[in-house]
């Protein structure tokens, strides 16, 4: 099957087993270099798909805790050749990776390359938060010549028509974005998250994962009732800047 497929039955899978999929976001090398395949091998054992930041200079859809978080892995050394370098040394896990990243790292490194590699790794599908859809065509067709996906990001603010063309182009899940502004608000879930999720959810084809402020089990179960599966970051990047166990926290929230 294409490797975005994985994604897909991943999540499948949990929601199988009667709870939402779980999708746990780390910076790639952070905190420690040298502790990021054992980091990534912990909170692989407990989520379902795990998404993989890519350290970049001006991360402009986070807060400040995944900002620092990147900040402190590019002074580190982290690259994207290091990444896919360690990776490689480590062998393919057996839950699948998704690679979040701004769009330079990927242009500076090369489409054709960055499927290979990304390919080779267990990395199924990549998410571009400063990648229009209108401009995304010759990522999209490097990633599928891989079998790989470009998933795809909605909003509370995406028309109608629109959420119905990114949900039919998006590969593995759609990425539902649950408050407007930048990851790591605690606010909490808005108001109106059920409907919303709901309509995202019956537009499209293939799993919808929700995102941005889920922080605890209550944020996880309210978004598992219209949604397939609870993507958290910045709350589990600050689990790791406190010296915790990701597992455990992880666990907390329903983990596989």
């Amino acid at each position: 099957m294409p490797a975005h497929e994985r994604l897909t039955a991943a999540i499948v899978a949990a929601n199988d087993n009667n709870r939402p999929a779980l999708v746990p976001f780390i910076t790639a090398g952070y905190p420690e270099p040298g502790e990021f395949i054992s980091t990534l091998k912990s909170v692989a054992q407990v989520g379902d798909v795990v998404e993989l930041g890519i350290p970049f200079s001006d991360p402009m859809a986070d807060g400040m805790t995944i900002q620092r978080s990147s900040y402190v892995a590019l002074q580190g050394g982290v690259s994207l050749e290091w990444i896919f370098g360690e990776l490689e040394m480590a062998g393919v896990l057996g839950t699948p990776l998704v690679m979040m990243s701004y769009l330079n790292p990927l242009l500076a490194f090369g489409y054709e390359r960055l499927a290979e590699r990304a390919r080779a790794t267990g990395v199924c599908a990549f998410i571009v938060p400063d990648l229009p859809y209108e401009e995304g065509e010759e990522l999209r067709q490097a990633l599928e010549k891989e079998g790989l996906g470009l998933i795809q990001l909605v909003t509370p603010a995406t028309p109608r028509e629109r959420l119905k063309m990114l949900c039919n182009a998006s590969r593995g899940f759609v990425y539902a974005v649950t408050i407007t502004g930048i990851t790591g608000g605690d606010a909490g879930l808005p108001d109106d998250l059920a409907d919303y999720l709901d309509d995202v959810t019956a537009v499209s084809d293939i799993p919808v994962c929700a995102g941005f402020g889920i922080r605890d089990p209550s944020d996880v179960a309210n978004v598992a009732q219209h949604a397939a599966g609870a993507i958290v970051g910045s709350a589990l990047v600050e689990v790791l800047e406190d010296g915790g166990d990701p597992k455990a926290f992880l666990r907390t929230l329903g983990g596989k």
